[in-house]
């Protein structure tokens, strides 16, 4: 089933691109390092690299950095080379990387006033190797110079018609927002299923996060494609189901089975999401689920991070909708 999105959707949609640069306390290695020891010529071999301190104390940068992109994988969509995001949620995610960036210029003073010292306690603790750490070393204000941490939110307007060699690829890139909104749930959908049911008799609540994270990343960009709207109904059918406390076991268990491995399937998800359209209830599409599932069986795709979300931004009861609610396409479609 073919899915194209509208290049209207523009006009809903912020893109944003992520500019983090991390110093990486590495220099590279060259042959006076290693005094008369002959070296095998270039051709045949090249250097490594030589840590001027400790790599570890640069870990909380990295772990700055995944909180942005994670933020942003749980919001948007990915888009030429950074993330398409609903306009109606930027302002919230500024104040989020606002924050991020404030902790980040806090570690980087941090880390900063204790560079020096840092390094020689990397030079105490390599003996043998004081001089080739020293010689290396560079000042506070180079390690300055290369841990930044900002980003770019910009309006993307297509060309004008008459240019149309020059719309092309943005009109590409458009047109294929609802099949990598498909495919980065289904990667979502294939990291809970290993992380949490697959071969699982029971699971607890925490289990439901990841199916909050796919709710909430649906329900910020429905506009992009008309069967996500269904997709977030299914959702919302299946949380109503769930007991508002203890395990999930048996009927329920199985339903969320299911229901991950139709997450995981793009191509089965759209389908479904049109017999919804089309007058298929959610309820009837769980039941089928029920009945029909298979968990020795799914589409091998990538993982991605969304196992930590919290799981208290949806109502524990939902109601069931006895028809498909009408979409909102915001005029797209």
């Amino acid at each position: 089933m073919t899915i194209t999105t509208n290049i209207k959707v523009l006009k809903c949609l912020m893109a944003i691109r992520l500019d983090v640069n991390i110093w990486s306390a590495r220099k590279k290695l060259i042959p006076s390092d290693f005094g008369a020891t002959e070296l095998p010529p270039e051709k045949l071999a090249s250097l490594g690299s030589k840590k001027i301190c400790n790599p570890k104390e640069l870990c909380i940068f990295g772990t700055l950095k995944s909180r942005a992109i994670s933020l942003l994988d749980k919001n948007g969509v990915r888009f030429l080379g950074g993330w398409a995001l609903p306009e109606q949620k930027v302002e919230e995610i500024q104040n989020t990387l606002l924050e991020i960036a404030a902790d980040f210029n806090d570690a980087k003073e941090l880390f900063l006033n204790r560079y020096d010292e840092s390094v020689q306690e990397w030079i105490r603790n390599n003996p043998g190797w004081e001089s080739l750490i020293a010689s290396s070393a560079v000042s506070s204000d180079y390690v300055r110079s290369r841990l930044d941490f900002n980003w770019q939110m910009f309006k993307i307007m297509p060309p004008s018609k008459k240019n149309e060699a020059v719309s092309s690829g943005l009109q590409g890139e458009v047109e294929n927002l609802g099949v990598t909104l498909f495919g980065e749930v289904a990667k979502i959908a294939t990291d809970s299923w290993h992380n949490s049911f697959a071969g699982k008799d029971n699971v607890t609540r925490k289990a439901l996060a990841p199916l909050r994270s796919v709710h909430r990343k649906l329900s910020g960009l429905s506009f992009i494609e008309p069967r996500v709207s269904p997709v977030i109904t299914l959702l919302e059918t299946a949380f109503s189901k769930i007991p508002a406390k203890g395990r999930i076991r048996g009927a329920n268990l199985i339903m969320l089975q299911g229901l991950l491995c139709l997450l995981r399937d793009p191509s089965a998800l759209v389908e479904h999401g049109q017999k919804i359209i089309e007058g298929n209830t959610p309820d009837k599409v769980l039941q089928n689920l029920l009945s029909n599932q298979d968990t020795a069986h799914g589409p091998q795709v990538e993982s991605a991070s969304f196992a930590n979300e919290q799981i208290d931004d949806l109502p524990e009861s939902v109601a069931i909708p006895a028809q498909p609610a009408p979409l909102n396409s915001l005029g797209l479609w």
